[in-house]
């Protein structure tokens, strides 16, 4: 099991929509990220920074290939397509990142 965090900013006007998103999240997209060996998958909302924080346990064997198939769902990109506007990427994101990954520093079982 690998734990991931990831940063992104949020747009203010965006943010209620964004919480209503999440409230009713598709079905689709919960079983989606199942299949991608994903569990325990929290965002976390920072004001007045607008910051959103995710953090998510993998229990899978090939993150590639399941970020693959997670990119490639049409219900996920459908659901992209109304959570991206919503949000705003950090300056400091890598080529090909949307959310900035974060460095796991501390852990406490």
């Amino acid at each position: 099991m690998i734990r991931m965090g990831g940063v992104i900013g949020i747009r203010p006007e965006k943010i209620e929509e964004y919480k209503r998103l999440h409230a009713d999240a598709w079905p689709g997209v919960l079983e989606k990220i199942t299949q991608c060996n994903i569990r325990n998958y929290v965002i976390y909302l920072r004001e007045p920074e607008n910051l959103l924080f995710s953090h998510f346990e993998y229990h899978g064997d090939d993150w590639e290939a399941d970020a693959a198939n997670m990119a490639s769902d049409p219900i996920t990109q459908d659901w992209w397509g109304f959570c991206g506007p919503c949000q705003r990427q950090l300056d400091s994101v890598e080529k090909g990142e949307w959310w900035a990954p974060m460095q796991e520093v501390f852990y406490h079982p």
